[in-house]
């Protein structure tokens, strides 16, 4: 297989961390083609020059057009706000390349949608980034819960807290902005409700509370705007099999930096896993003498692979851009036809469309049954 070439679009955080991974992939796996960085897209011309010299790209433009059209780029990373995702995807598929598009899919539901069919009529691979479901951790404690590890599961809770909102003296941007989205809920949500699918499929019902710890906000150049969706949420859910669950979002929840903390409840035992703690998870089993059980602490080793493509022992630790460049390998083993775990465009909309239920819920004051949406 030659080459894939590469096109980025949006150097911010997340383009960041697709740069890396792309350049990285080969060096971490080996069993891959070093991908081409061929061209890379910004705002302006003079920072697209910039990170395309910092990131190792051939070419750089300030028209994103410009680099689908390009002949040379077979897969297009977007990285770029929210409410780009749709039309930058659904170009990029249009004209023949695979996708690589940073979660969620799009504020608006009907946009979501747009770029699954579009995906499907081109034929091309296209994935969303999350991330989280590549943990080495992550996919030893689907395969316990495989093994019947803690018996029948029965309740699941899962919370995910950031403070990058918490302060009430940061400014307005676009992340306050109703065209970005609900807020807590599709901003970063989405990644445990990823965690959930990848576990134990897809969320069947919910009923949703969301609020704003602040009212409005600074702007940068004086006065101030009024914030135009929800900080935190909260859900009740039910997932397929009986089992019970429990969402809470905060993006406004000081001292907390990048946590997930899932608690799994099962009749022989319990799973609990924090992201702030990502290479470790706590396991207990109810079996034995009472007098010796407890929660175990297991930390992350070359036995949960491929984390020994990245440390040969034990108890080192990865790194959030160590599961971006495990994505990167599952993309372009989807690009190779090869079994892959990747949330697909069409994973993701049902991802999107439990989002958009919890915000049903939350104006109508009611349990939404997402297969009747």
């Amino acid at each position: 297989m030659k080459p894939l070439g590469i096109g980025l679009i949006g150097t911010g955080y997340m383009g960041k961390c697709h740069a890396l991974a792309w350049n990285a992939v080969k060096t971490v796996f080996g069993d891959v083609e070093r991908p081409r960085l061929v061209h890379l897209a910004e705002a302006n011309a003079g920072l697209a020059e910039a990170r395309a010299s910092e990131f190792g790209f051939e070419k750089a433009t300030a028209d994103w057009r410009a680099l689908i059209a390009d002949p040379e780029v077979d897969v297009v990373s977007v990285t770029t706000p929210n409410q780009f995702h749709a039309e930058m995807a659904i170009a990029a598929l249009e004209a023949g390349k695979h996708v690589w598009c940073e979660k969620p899919m799009a504020p608006a539901y009907a946009d979501a949608e747009r770029m699954l069919e579009t995906a499907e009529r081109s034929g091309k691979v296209a994935v969303l980034g999350y991330n989280y479901i590549q943990n080495p951790v992550m996919q030893h404690i689907r395969t316990l819960l495989g093994e019947g590890a803690i018996g029948t599961v029965n309740h699941v809770r899962v919370e995910m807290d950031e403070d990058f909102m918490a302060d009430p003296d940061v400014f307005f941007y676009w992340k306050s902005e109703l065209a970005a989205g609900y807020g807590a809920l599709d901003d970063f949500a989405v990644h445990p409700l990823s965690l959930l699918w990848y576990l134990f499929g897809h969320v069947e019902a919910v009923i949703t509370d969301m609020v704003k710890p602040y009212a409005d906000r600074p702007l940068s150049a004086g006065g101030r705007r009024a914030v135009e969706n929800h900080d935190a949420a909260n859900v009740l859910m039910r997932l397929g099999g009986g089992i019970s669950a429990v969402l809470m979002a905060n993006r406004a929840a000081w001292g907390r930096k990048g946590r997930i903390a899932l608690q799994i409840y099962g009749s022989k035992g319990a799973i609990l896993y924090d992201q702030e703690r990502m290479n470790e998870f706590e396991l207990y089993q109810a079996d034995g003498r009472g007098s010796e059980q407890g929660f175990r602490k297991i930390l992350a080793a070359p036995a949960h692979r491929p984390y020994d493509r990245f440390i040969p022992a034990p108890g080192h630790g990865l790194g959030f851009n160590d599961l971006k460049i495990i994505e990167c390998r599952e993309l372009i083993r989807a690009i190779s036809g090869e079994p892959s775990s990747i949330v697909t465009f069409k994973d993701g909309l049902r991802i999107e469309k439990s989002v958009h239920a919890m915000a049903q819920s939350f104006h109508e004051r009611r349990w939404i049954e997402i297969g009747r949406m």
